[in-house]
């Protein structure tokens, strides 16, 4: 077993290079990928949209996306979704903007409301666990 903990080029690095985006352990046959909590920010860190779930879900879908591809895999290889919202009120809009990303079957998910994110004006953040097959 190897554990990587990588920040793939293909997405701006997290805050200062403070964490790694994804946690890959190499196992016989594939790998298991964990990343970080992801929000709706541009390359230079600033939140997408303040306050638009809608937006802000696009953007962290397409955050995601360039990570899993990074370590060769896709949202069909996503086992679990976990998203912390700041007003349940918004499940809505991002479920319509989740559901394009996964088909049936759907991911096993978890998702909570928080009071706040760490960022003034993100209103979700979303993780997700994913696991490859080598092939």
């Amino acid at each position: 077993m190897t554990v990587t903990l990588d920040n793939p080029t293909t997405v701006a690095a997290p805050f200062g290079d403070r964490f790694a985006h994804v946690a890959r352990l190499d196992l016989p046959g594939g790998a298991l990928l964990v990343l970080s909590g992801q929000v709706g920010v541009d390359d230079d860190g600033a939140v997408v949209a303040p306050g638009d779930v809608r937006a802000q879900s696009e953007r962290i879908f397409e955050l995601i996306g360039g990570l899993l591809a990074a370590h060769g895999a896709t949202f069909a290889d996503v086992m679990h979704v976990r998203t912390f919202m700041t007003d349940l009120g918004d499940l809505a809009g991002y479920a319509a903007v989740r559901d394009q990303y996964f088909r049936h079957p759907r991911p096993a998910s978890t998702t909570v409301e928080v009071s706040r994110l760490f960022l003034a004006g993100a209103v979700l953040e979303v993780e997700v666990t994913a696991a490859t097959t080598t092939s």
